[in-house]
């Protein structure tokens, strides 16, 4: 009687594990040089208004091994353009929209495009009742924080997976 619920165990933790493999399961590694090359030192370009990506940027760069903001960096992410938006619905409650979209290339030291601009954005909502709720700036400052560390990794993840389109070149000024 043995054999069989061990047999049946053996059988059920193989179909399990190819299971997870089969719907695309992986395990993260814990290399730390899972950035390519290219990226592995690497400068950040932010305008004025985008200086909060900053901390999240860096953050999520070292994590995977790169050396930022070093004088011998190759490359640089260049932010050029920066937008938070917010909407407000009134009605019976509140809704706010907030959205907020980046859009990144990586340039060389020169300033030469390296990637084509690539653009990625988040949003979040958020309902309150005006007559029962005064901390509506409050939970718009904590979802303004989650969106930048979102926008953060929806970059990161592009650089690790190094598939940036290459920059049109054939389009001459005009």
């Amino acid at each position: 009687m043995r054999f069989p619920h061990r047999f049946a165990t053996i059988v059920l933790t193989l179909g399990l594990s190819a299971g997870f493999v089969g719907c695309g399961f992986h395990m993260r590694g814990t290399e730390l040089k899972a950035l390519p090359e290219q990226y592995q030192s690497i400068a950040l370009d932010l305008p004025e208004d985008a200086q909060d990506l900053k901390k999240p940027l860096q953050s999520y760069l070292s994590t995977l091994g790169a050396q930022i903001d070093q004088p011998q960096a190759k490359t640089k992410l260049h932010i050029t353009e920066y937008d938070l938006r917010r909407r407000q619905l009134r009605g019976k409650l509140t809704e706010v929209q907030v959205y907020m979209t980046a859009t990144f290339q990586v340039e060389n030291m020169q300033g030469d495009p390296l990637t084509a601009p690539r653009a990625v954005m988040t949003q979040r909502n958020y309902q309150y009742d005006t007559a029962t709720v005064n901390t509506d700036r409050q939970e718009e400052q904590f979802f303004i924080k989650v969106m930048q560390q979102d926008i953060a990794q929806q970059i990161i993840r592009q650089l690790h997976t190094n598939r940036l389109p290459a920059p049109n070149l054939d389009q001459a000024p005009e």
